[in-house]
């Protein structure tokens, strides 16, 4: 069995984990850090301390009103990518231990697009 990071919980949700295949199981916010635990296997799990984390993107839609996924960015270990049933609460639960600055919002379709467009016509003219 996994032990917690965590010494105080402040919030346990159901998620899912997008790394490799689809995981689903519980996220779990704490005054140590981020959890994901499996719910089929207890081997599965992800905890990353909050003195790793170095940003936290979340993909916003409908000007706020929805944030169907969030992104949580390692200084070592990559990006890892969940979503919860209400993330929204789930991002403010982690705001207590997050900076402000750390926590951005996701380029939007349109903003990816034009960004490649420009890189495009930008090697071209080279």
């Amino acid at each position: 069995m996994v032990e917690s990071i965590n010494s105080k919980v402040d919030l346990v949700m159901e998620g899912t984990s997008y790394i490799g295949l689809t995981d689903y199981g519980k996220i779990m916010i704490g005054n140590k850090g981020f959890e994901f635990f499996n719910d089929r296997d207890v081997n599965k799990f992800i905890q990353i301390p909050w003195d790793e984390v170095e940003l936290v993107i979340a993909s916003v839609m409908f000007k706020g009103r929805w944030i169907p996924r969030f992104a949580i960015q390692t200084k070592k270990d990559g990006t890892f990518s969940f979503s919860a049933k209400n993330s929204k609460k789930l991002l403010r639960a982690m705001q207590k231990y997050v900076a402000p600055e750390k926590m951005v919002r996701s380029l939007t379709f349109f903003q990816v697009l034009k960004r490649n467009l420009k890189q495009l016509f930008a090697k071209k003219s080279n």
